[in-house]
């Protein structure tokens, strides 16, 4: 929980370096919450027929676009890559495995023109 309250106080940081645990349990929480107000909404009775979408469940990703934005570009400076890698997804299917896979590596141990080493700390 901690990595993801730490990507909301950075909501707006795009500089800097962020780990792969940053970054996943991020995404984890994102996908919990996202189904706990899918959930709560459907109970509540909030959700469009036509879309099937409630208030709760369409307010949210809005809430956590520009943290999600953010993370994902310090990711990539963390693999040595530029923030506009993001735009990689708009590639049907192969900019979306390609960008999953600059999220699962490893990133570079040394410090690089974005930073040191977010795992610097932690030796």
């Amino acid at each position: 929980m901690n990595w993801y309250l730490e990507v909301l106080k950075k909501y707006t940081v795009f500089g800097g370096r962020a780990r792969r645990k940053e970054y996943w349990f991020f995404v984890v929480f994102n996908v919990l919450i996202s189904m706990a107000l899918a959930i709560i909404d459907r109970f509540a009775g909030n959700v469009d027929p036509e879309t099937g979408l409630g208030m709760l469940s369409s307010l949210y990703p809005l809430a956590v676009l520009i943290p999600g934005l953010a993370v994902s570009v310090r990711r990539l400076h963390d693999t040595g890559r530029n923030g506009w890698w993001l735009l990689v997804n708009l590639v049907p299917v192969i900019g979306a495995i390609i960008f999953l896979y600059f999220m699962v590596i490893d990133g570079n141990t040394e410090t690089n023109e974005y930073g040191p080493s977010p795992k610097a700390d932690e030796v």
